[in-house]
C-alpha cells in the first residue's frame, strides 16, 4: 500500500466560497491568477477523486505535483553531497 502524499493542485482562476467548501480537508489559497489547493491524499483512488471534484466544479488544472516536506528535502540534499 502506498504511503499518503501531500499534493499541490494549481487551478486557473480565483477561489470562491463554493470552491473552498468543496475541499474542507484541504488548504485553498489565492495566488493570482490561480488558486492553490493543497492536501494529503491517502492513495491513488483519493487523488483521482480530488481531480474528479476539480473537474465537476468546472475548474481547469494548471499543474499538479507532490509537495515534499522540509525533512525529506534535507535528507535528499544530504545524499547528493
Amino acid at each position: 500500500m502506498a504511503a499518503a502524499r501531500r499534493i499541490e493542485f494549481r487551478v486557473a482562476g480565483q477561489p470562491t466560497d463554493h470552491t473552498r467548501a468543496a475541499f474542507p480537508d484541504m488548504s485553498v489559497e489565492e495566488a493570482a491568477p490561480e488558486t492553490i489547493i493543497v492536501g494529503t491524499v491517502a492513495d491513488d483512488a483519493q487523488l483521482h477523486g480530488v481531480l474528479a471534484q476539480i473537474q465537476a466544479l468546472g475548474l481547469r488544472v494548471v499543474s499538479m505535483h507532490e509537495v515534499r516536506g522540509a525533512q525529506e528535502a534535507a535528507q535528499e540534499g544530504g545524499r547528493a553531497g
